[in-house]
């Protein structure tokens, strides 16, 4: 039976097999493929370490290699490093994400569930120093690393992802968010959206509504003096009409990012931006 980390490998080589090409360049010495790289930095984030530490992983681990088809030699640290600089990575690991939310609404619809997501931010700290060292050496966190995702509800698992720096309001990621969760979802149908009152906003409520067909149900940030709801759709966003239509589920991203910062740390691993 193969290990959890052979298990990873082998679902990051399978998911890269179509948003990656063999090599990089023509030219290049084709020691190891672009999806054997990309392997590696999935297993260098889900385990917390290093360039070198996954490097070292791999010189010990003969079923890690065979499973990533490494059976002669293994890249050295400076190589993956190198290839995590690309630009395109970033929106190669938000396409496979993509995918893996797209099976997620595809198996929901095939047992009969409701398909929806749940949208959010979290933001990550760029030092691993704790705010009480900060405090006691005057100093403060000006910007965190801004993650924003959609979930799929009930399997928990993200269907499209925008990074962004912090601090910001939430609604200035929303419109690429929701175009990315969008094109991941397909010809999927997905049917409802919940969000908090951060995304308060009628013209997110026309965007899903009218542009993607998608019932959109945020909580209101702010009512009107006489306390009703101005626009166009915001107006049937009451408490009760909310509870009626599910939406306590919004906390299954809150339930996604509790586990997140559980498994990998809510500091980045990186030390530099490019990284």
């Amino acid at each position: 039976m193969k290990s959890r980390v052979e298990r990873i490998a082998v679902l990051a080589m399978t998911l890269g097999r179509d948003y990656l090409a063999t090599y990089g360049a023509t030219r290049s010495r084709h020691d190891f493929t672009q999806r054997q790289l990309m392997a590696c930095l999935i297993l260098r984030a889900y385990l917390k370490t290093t360039y070198r530490g996954i490097t070292d992983l791999l010189t010990g681990h003969a079923g890690l290699r065979t499973a990533l088809g490494m059976t002669d030699k293994v890249p050295h640290y400076t190589t993956l490093q190198k290839f995590s600089a690309r630009s395109q990575v970033v929106a190669i690991v938000e396409q496979m994400v993509g995918r893996i939310g797209q099976v997620a609404l595809r198996n929901r619809a095939a047992h009969g569930g409701t398909a929806a997501v749940a949208m959010d931010a979290t933001g990550l700290e760029t030092s691993g120093a704790s705010a009480h060292f900060l405090s006691r050496a005057g100093r403060t966190r000006h910007t965190w690393l801004k993650v924003s995702l959609t979930v799929v509800c009930g399997s928990l698992f993200p269907l499209g992802m925008v990074v962004d720096w912090g601090p910001s309001n939430a609604k200035c990621q929303a419109a690429d968010l929701l175009a990315k969760s969008a094109v991941a979802a397909g010809r999927e149908r997905l049917q409802q959206l919940y969000a908090d009152a951060g995304y308060d906003a009628d013209w997110i409520h026309r965007w899903c509504r009218a542009g993607w067909g998608v019932e959109s149900l945020i909580r209101p940030a702010r009512q009107r003096a006489d306390g009703t709801l101005g626009g166009t759709y915001r107006a049937a966003t009451t408490t009760d009409h909310l509870r009626q239509r599910g939406y306590g589920r919004r906390w299954h991203v809150e339930s996604f990012f509790s586990g997140l910062k559980r498994m990998t740390g809510a500091a980045l691993q990186a030390r530099q931006a490019e990284a």
